[in-house]
């Protein structure tokens, strides 16, 4: 299964230079944050496939959750052919916006997902806005990650998290990953596309 996840700028291969046999098969969509509900609505429209996403930290239009075709999965799991699929919003708190949390809150949203996640088996991916604590994060307030998503990667072992909010320009898809413990952490800013092998996870 072959998996696009987008989040925090556009980039022309999906917009005025987008090419349909460029990307092949693509069998669902993670939204990770800080785009706008037209760009989502027009990427269901161009794959023909589901939209999952999650609200970053800019996300503060009020018709975002009116997104044709797109489902907010925060704080839910939601499973799609056999993957179970974990969704989180937002940031650290650093200036008291909207879709910002102190650790405090984002482990009380992990608490209240123990029994979920026990009924489901366990998690296959997560997606995020923020990355974990000390992995592809920053060290001022706004871009530090969550010492919550450490432990959710120790605790349940998903083969994938995929998170946004870290500005980069990859020349490689292999430059978005980090390994932690059994679970590739994978940087979406722009755009990846995620082979998904059930097998392996």
């Amino acid at each position: 299964m072959r998996i696009l996840s987008v989040s925090d700028f556009t980039v022309p291969e999906l917009t005025e230079q987008f090419d349909r046999e460029y990307f092949g098969e693509i069998d669902l969509i993670f939204s990770c944050g800080d785009l706008q509900p037209e760009y989502l609505t027009s990427l269901t429209s161009k794959f023909d496939v589901p939209l999952y996403y999650i609200k970053g930290n800019h996300d503060i239009r009020s018709d975002y959750d009116s997104i044709w075709g797109c489902t907010n999965i925060h704080a839910k799991i939601i499973n799609f052919n056999n993957i179970s699929i974990l969704g989180l919003e937002g940031s650290l708190w650093y200036n008291g916006g909207l879709f910002q949390y102190t650790e405090q809150q984002m482990r009380n949203i992990l608490w209240g997902l123990k029994i979920p996640i026990w009924l489901k088996k366990g998690i296959d991916i997560v997606i995020t806005h923020a990355p974990p604590r000390h992995v592809h994060d920053g060290e001022d307030r706004c871009h530090m990650g969550f010492n919550a998503y450490q432990r959710l990667i120790k605790k349940y072992k998903p083969g994938y998290f995929i998170h946004g909010h870290i500005h980069n320009n990859f020349t490689n898809a292999s430059d978005r990953v980090t390994l932690v413990n059994e679970t590739q952490v994978i940087n979406t800013c722009g755009y990846n596309i995620l082979e998904f092998d059930h097998e392996h996870i």
